[in-house]
């Protein structure tokens, strides 16, 4: 019995031992840790009589490692029909092309339809092919399909190290996509190595392992274009060619056998055209390409001491929301003072670079559909846009005003190539059980060299954290932790080299926020209490209906008996304490329809355990205040407040087809699913602000939902509703609600003195 227990034991651990790396395998890892063994490419080597084909990926794509499957055979490019097409025949395509795996396929023309022959039809592959030719099929060009079926695929991003493109159709060079290892600018002059971010020097090509220049006798304005865009820089412009022709003559180059022909719309080079083969025999009257870039205003080249003064997005008609890095988000734009968003059919690559290049980012990585960054709010501004390329606002560009069967389901987002800072350099999480999380630790100077360190602790609270998941690419913060003892970091990095952090969480970088610089000031010490994080890649994005508060407000005389239990809360004035039992207090009633728009549910800070029982009112508090209400003169001045703790976090009712997961019946788990909302009705008490000692007249009135920020959200400027309000003594009346953040500047400054949720201190 004990040798059965023993073996079984063992085959446990060995599952186990394959099962816990695989999980983090899907989120990678951050610079710093030691990457998985890769493979090394190895040129196919085929049978003299296998049909030799190229292949691409084409049509309406959204991102550049995917698309129709397109053939070319016979001096002719055709489609693959998708009648028994399957993953495994995807992974021989990706593989061709040269990506690591596939990751999905799809039938019935995703990507368009395609034109000329079909070349393949009933493929039967076992993914082990080393081209798409050697699968089983009806025979090339043998196919009863139309081009309603042609088959797309979308493969991994990342590239098989080593692969190098193999040209077997030397006559059709020109109609063949590039396919490299990797591409640089690498900065040639003195004064460009010292910049951060590189913006001009010699564009070098890795080909074979070794980094090739590229001949400049066929070099085009256009292909600088898409090399600027495809490290993050929306432009291009002239340098002083002189000085590099000096440079070229005291050393020879290397050129590359492949020159290049963009058409200056394409999101990465890997979409060009390759052109006739050169060498350095045949580049006699060329020199190596040289691109010089024109970055952003949030990218400007500094020297090494890098920025002082946090991101903040400038543009008017066109923006970014609820991504978690610089660069990323649903796209919203201005319509008659309004924002709003863009309906995801037809949009593609070509509209999303359009967006990034305008907003002074690069061209875009990915164009995203679906609502994948979060749904908005209000209305549908544009569908079916169509770019083309070179406009310099998404706004010119062709677009159907009719938005009739566009939901905020299909909000359209972007993620734009941005510029290399280095920053995931200047900093990391240590001592934690995934990549995910740990002490956080940052590269400081200190006496003249660099040296690693902790941060303090001290008003450590989640902004700070969301800068720095922000900084190491990890997406949103989920934790902030004031201690740290249960990750042991680096022994040699306890020091606190960094105390007073205040960040508003708009920054790019740990040391954009505000801190005490060299001065440093932390009685908790470093080490054990040192400042960690938790980093989550989705986060949830709790947005207040306007139109509810504005359609159910009333007002209520109560009296003092029967307000026994709100008192204890502290939900009325301060003057109700002073007052008889048998007087009234006057209340103005409104309902709050919060929706979780999020992309994962929302659920308070505290666990279970810690939820605070109400003798009074029976129920637990989850979160003790998470809302604030409050009326302001109208030059800002605060009249009057209240406030709701979370007694019950629940879903009320879902959009079609989500099902409600948390509910407060029998002590259950509190939260609001994505895609859900929670009312809290205008009838439950403290649903309310105390108005008794106000005087007639006209007011504003506020809401601001997860108030001191406990829950992290993928947005906080739109947790809060600001209305208009007029009290004439015995009627009340709420107009122009809104969200913060919904309206134009010049129609906010018709609010003054509210706030916008954006911090700027605490």
């Amino acid at each position: 019995m004990s040798v059965q227990t023993e073996l079984c034991c063992t085959v446990i651990l060995l599952v186990l031992s394959k099962l816990v790396p695989a999980q983090y395998e899907l989120h990678g890892y951050p610079p710093g840790y030691p990457d998985p063994e890769q493979e090394q490419y190895t040129p196919p080597v085929l049978d003299p009589d296998t049909p030799r084909i190229q292949l691409r990926l084409a049509g309406d794509k959204r991102k550049h490692n995917e698309g129709r499957v397109e053939v070319y055979y016979n001096g002719e490019w055709g489609t693959v029909c998708d009648d028994d097409f399957n993953i495994h025949a995807a992974q021989v395509v990706c593989r061709e092309l040269g990506y690591v795996e596939a990751v999905s396929w799809s039938p019935s023309s995703k990507y368009g339809k395609g034109e000329g022959t079909i070349w393949f039809d009933n493929l039967q592959c076992t993914g082990t092919e080393k081209t798409l030719a050697l699968c089983r099929s009806n025979g090339i060009g043998v196919s009863d399909c139309k081009h309603t079926e042609d088959v797309g695929v979308v493969c991994s991003d990342r590239r098989i190290p080593g692969f190098k493109f193999v040209n077997l159709l030397p006559n059709h060079v020109e109609n063949l996509d590039i396919r490299v290892e990797d591409v640089r600018i690498r900065a040639i002059l003195s004064s460009y190595r010292k910049r951060i971010p590189v913006t001009e020097g010699y564009v070098e090509v890795k080909d074979g392992g070794k980094w090739k220049q590229i001949c400049d006798t066929e070099w085009t304005q256009f292909n600088s274009r898409v090399i600027c865009g495809m490290f993050g820089f929306p432009g291009e412009k002239r340098y002083n060619a002189r000085v590099y022709k000096m440079f070229a003559r005291r050393r020879k180059p290397t050129y590359w056998d492949f020159s290049v022909n963009c058409t200056g719309t394409e999101a990465h080079l890997s979409s060009c055209r390759l052109g006739h083969a050169n060498s350095s025999d045949t580049c006699t009257e060329g020199l190596p390409v040289v691109v010089s870039c024109v970055p952003g205003r949030a990218f400007a080249p500094t020297p090494m001491t890098g920025y002082r003064k946090a991101f903040r997005q400038e543009q008017p008609l066109v923006r970014l929301r609820g991504g978690a890095i610089v660069g990323e988000g649903r796209v919203e734009v201005l319509k008659n003072g309004e924002w709003g968003t863009i309906c995801d059919d037809k949009w593609n690559l070509l509209a999303a670079t359009v967006v990034c290049r305008e907003l002074g980012f690069g061209t875009a990585k990915e164009a995203l559909s679906g609502g994948r960054l979060g749904q908005g709010m209000g209305p549908v501004h544009m569908n079916e846009v169509q770019c083309s390329g070179f406009e310099k606002s998404i706004t010119e560009c062709l677009f159907n005003g009719e938005i009739l069967g566009c939901s905020h389901e299909e909000d359209a987002a972007v993620r734009c190539n941005v510029p290399a800072m280095g920053f995931q350099q200047r900093l990391r999480l240590s001592g934690g059980r995934n990549p995910y999380e740990g002490r956080v630790e940052v590269l400081m100077e200190r006496n003249d060299s660099l040296v690693w360190g902790t941060v303090c602790s001290e008003g450590w609270g989640i902004m700070e954290a969301m800068v720095v998941c922000r900084q190491l690419g990890l997406g949103f913060a989920s934790n902030a932790f004031q201690e740290t003892w249960y990750w042991p970091g680096e022994v040699s990095a306890d020091q606190v080299v960094m105390s007073g952090v205040r960040c508003s969480g708009t920054e790019m970088s740990l040391s954009h926020c505000l801190h005490h610089g060299e001065h440093l000031s932390c009685p908790r010490g470093g080490g054990r209490k040192a400042a960690g994080v938790s980093c989550s890649e989705t986060a949830p994005d709790l947005v207040l209906n306007p139109q509810v508060v504005e359609q159910t407000t009333y007002m209520e005389d109560r009296p003092m008996f029967m307000l026994q239990c709100a008192y204890e809360e502290n939900c009325l004035s301060s003057t109700s304490g002073q007052v008889p039992a048998n007087t009234y207090r006057r209340l103005l009633r409104f309902s709050s329809q919060i929706h979780n728009n999020g992309q994962s549910d929302f659920r308070p800070k505290a666990g279970r355990h810690e939820w605070v029982w109400h003798e009074c009112h029976r129920h637990y508090h989850s979160m003790e205040v998470f809302t604030t209400y409050d009326l302001f003169t109208l030059n800002g001045s605060k009249v009057a407040e209240g406030h709701k703790a979370s007694f019950c976090l629940e879903d009320s009712e879902c959009d079609e087809g989500i099902e409600k997961k948390y509910e407060c019946a029998n002590f259950g788990e509190q939260g609001i699913t994505v895609g859900c909302w929670d009312t809290y009705r205008h009838d439950i008490d403290c649903q309310w602000i105390d108005i008794t000692d106000i005087k007639p007249g006209d007011y504003l009135f506020q809401i601001v939902i997860n108030p001191n920020y406990e829950v992290p959200e993928t947005d906080y400027t739109n947790n809060i509703t600001k209305c208009r309000c007029r009290y004439d003594g015995h009627r009340i009346w709420m107009y122009n609600c809104h969200n913060g953040g919904s309206l134009s500047a010049e129609l906010e400054q018709t609010f003054p003195g509210l706030l916008n949720n954006q911090v700027t201190h605490r």
